[in-house]
């Protein structure tokens, strides 16, 4: 399954913060006047397949929201393909390996599927319409990873994710690839420097890190529903299958190897950092930023936590509201990198078999975030009133989203009954 990024709400934009100089948008958006009436479609559908990415594209700046509100919705019609249980493989492969070139095909859509998002396939000569309204230079790069995504997702349909290297080719194809396209549309943009698209390996490590920490907390939700993206390499050092993990005896096993997948994951967090140092757009910055905190978070909170095979983990709203709060700056990001990492530190246990390759890549993480304590515990004492006043408006907008987003799974979890 395809994971875009993960994403909560946040939206507000500030062009210089204690410590870090960020520059100011090169160009301006249209006002909302001017946007034809394809265009206020596509920001429809975004609205209608994901709330909380609206809402962190609208934040960014420049034409660049369009170049990626338009590679979401392309990524997402190319998903809603490969999600589609009822379209027959020998269907399904060649529309995955020519999902690109629907892009210059004024009226192909689909109108066939079953799933949830299929208006944006029913409707996709708008969304190609637009797509063919971008620059050049957006076009390029949206085609390319259109092409490069759909040729690995028909090639993961029938193949079980089995060695470590396969994990990271999965997670490549379905999320490394979107953090490249983000990468060479920031540059493409101006916004950012021609180095943060050319380099493709901390761009990949970008997708990856938020993948492999999707696929390691999701544990209990996939393998209910026949989903299985956890590697065999791992899982079969400690069950024979890896459904068994979930089955109360086996629950030392089953840390064991949620232990070796979490260290395995941290192994991105070093190219986070360098990824997240290079930015000096404040919008874009907050756009990658905030999900990569929440990421190591979350993989703080999966770590060595037996409900992970028992229920669903998650950060709390407020620790959630003040991860956005605080992650608009390249130093409370390292703060609060080096905060998850010591507490993931904490719970390494004397006898777990991933235990030296844990401490180890730690204090690499230790080592790249190089922190003070001092700064470690002042690290909201140099922010401005204005910053602090807009951020606790923030956190408000933000806990009301994330109060609605809860009350809205209880009521369909109430609806489907036990």
């Amino acid at each position: 399954m395809f994971h875009v990024f993960v994403l909560k709400i946040f939206f507000l934009q500030y062009h210089r913060l204690a410590g870090h100089e960020f520059s100011r948008p090169s160009r301006c958006l249209p006002p909302d006047e001017s946007m034809t009436e394809s265009l206020r479609t596509c920001y429809l559908y975004l609205n209608q397949t994901s709330r909380s990415f609206a809402a962190v594209i609208q934040a960014l700046d420049g034409e660049l929201r369009h170049a990626v509100c338009i590679f979401y919705l392309v990524l997402r019609a190319l998903d809603t393909v490969e999600d589609d249980m009822t379209i027959p493989l020998d269907k399904k492969v060649p529309m995955l390996n020519d999902f690109h070139t629907f892009l210059y095909q004024d009226e192909w859509c689909f109108t066939e599927s079953q799933e949830k998002d299929r208006q944006v396939l029913e409707d996709f000569p708008t969304i190609s319409l637009e797509f063919r309204n971008l620059a050049q230079e957006y076009r390029d790069v949206i085609s390319d990873i259109c092409h490069r995504m759909g040729v690995g997702m028909a090639e993961f349909l029938e193949k079980k994710v089995g060695s470590m290297k396969e994990w990271d080719q999965y997670c490549h194809y379905v999320a490394g690839l979107v953090g490249i396209g983000l990468s060479r549309l920031f540059s493409a943009s101006q916004l950012e420097d021609p180095e943060v698209g050319r380099d493709t390996e901390l761009a990949n490590s970008m997708g990856l890190f938020l993948q492999k920490t999707n696929i390691i907390r999701d544990y209990l939700e996939d393998t209910q529903e026949g989903r299985a993206f956890w590697p065999r390499e791992a899982w079969s050092q400690f069950a024979g299958r890896l459904e068994d993990l979930a089955q109360p005896e086996k629950l030392e096993s089953a840390l064991s190897c949620l232990n070796l997948l979490v260290t395995d994951a941290l192994h991105h967090v070093p190219d986070v950092i360098a990824y997240l140092s290079r930015l000096r757009n404040q919008s874009v910055f907050n756009f990658c930023a905030i999900p990569q905190v929440m990421a190591i978070a979350t993989l703080s909170t999966c770590y060595n936590n037996p409900m992970v095979f028992q229920g669903v983990v998650k950060i709390r709203k407020g620790q959630a509201v003040t991860l956005m709060m605080e992650a608009t700056n390249m130093s409370a990001v390292q703060t609060i990198i080096a905060q998850y990492s010591q507490e993931i530190l904490h719970k390494v246990s004397l006898t777990d078999p991933s235990r030296e390759k844990t401490l180890h890549i730690l204090a690499v993480i230790r080592e790249k975030s190089a922190l003070s304590q001092s700064s470690l515990r002042s690290r909201t004492h140099h922010l401005s009133p204005m910053y602090l006043s807009a951020a606790m408006v923030l956190a408000a907008l933000s806990w009301q989203y994330l109060s609605t987003t809860a009350a809205q799974a209880q009521g369909t979890s109430d609806m489907q009954g036990p």
